[in-house]
């Protein structure tokens, strides 16, 4: 749907063949064995194949003369780096903004353990301050947050949805105060407003934790990668999907490839388990899924 509703001056023999591949992968007509899995050869044109720096290739693709760009919002609407874990996210996030030569500001979090949890099997004596900041999970923020202006953030909490502040938005730095963080909004019906996000006390749900823990931190995470997961439900112009490692849950790598409105907006980074530049991955499809519908 993305790609017959684009404008543009694709060949429609190249469009229709783009969707066919992606909606076999999203229907796994390829799996053959029980885990739904299957090792697939990726086109060579939607690949970065040169072993000369891949990763500064792929944000290059997606973030091209980025430094030129730094105050520009809508230059963020419509693209990202997918992974599929939140540590090749990081890595993504880390390696761009270190290449940003702007004054950085830290931010570190007040964390504690929760006092209902004072009964369970954890000793409470290991939940100390230095052992919960190492802590990371899912929506929720690291303990230390390292931001610059001009870095895309990503909202992690609902704060405001009459006013487009929802868990996803995503947001450009503007100004790095003690205790505010001031921000245009990138995306959403809202796009260009600026306002300013304070500091919160988060709980993590589910985290997979024999514990629970506050953390009061700004609600907020650099976005110039962001995890497949939460990119679904996204139209994106440029996207690069990095894979140090396969997708592992079903249809992964369908969500992460079907983001794009054409074949000329993807590029994909395999890496294999020595780090090398490699043209095939695993898709995860579980026919099963579709059995019933």
């Amino acid at each position: 749907m993305r790609l017959l509703n684009t404008n543009g001056h694709q060949d429609n023999d190249d469009i229709k063949e783009f969707a066919e591949w992606i909606l076999k992968l999203g229907n796994g007509e390829s799996a053959t064995n029980d885990d739904g899995e299957k090792l697939i050869d990726v086109p060579h044109d939607l690949l970065i194949t040169d072993p000369s720096e891949p990763l500064l290739q792929l944000i290059q693709f997606v973030y091209p003369d980025m430094v030129s760009h730094l105050t520009d919002p809508t230059f963020y609407q419509e693209r990202a780096i997918l992974a599929p874990t939140l540590e090749s996210v990081e890595k993504v996030n880390q390696y761009i903004l270190s290449c940003i030569e702007r004054e950085e500001k830290e931010y570190l979090s007040c964390d504690y353990a929760c006092k209902s949890d004072e009964d369970n099997d954890v000793e409470a004596a290991w939940l100390t301050p230095e052992f919960l900041h190492e802590v990371k999970c899912s929506r929720i923020p690291n303990h230390k947050l390292v931001l610059k202006k001009g870095v895309p953030v990503m909202l992690l909490r609902n704060l405001d949805q009459s006013s487009g502040l929802c868990n996803g938005t995503r947001l450009l730095i503007e100004d790095l105060c003690p205790n505010v963080i001031g921000v245009t909004v990138v995306t959403g019906t809202n796009s260009g407003k600026k306002v300013y996000i304070g500091r919160m006390s988060l709980i993590p749900q589910d985290s997979g934790l024999p514990f629970k823990f506050e953390r009061r931190q700004f609600p907020l995470a650099i976005c110039y990668a962001m995890t497949i997961n939460k990119s679904q439900g996204q139209s994106l112009s440029h996207v690069g999907l990095y894979l140090p490692r396969p997708v592992f849950t079903h249809d992964q790598f369908y969500v992460a490839v079907s983001r794009v409105k054409s074949r000329k907006g993807l590029r994909i980074l395999i890496l294999d388990d020595e780090g090398e530049i490699t043209t095939s991955t695993t898709n995860v499809a579980y026919r099963e899924v579709f059995e019933n519908i």
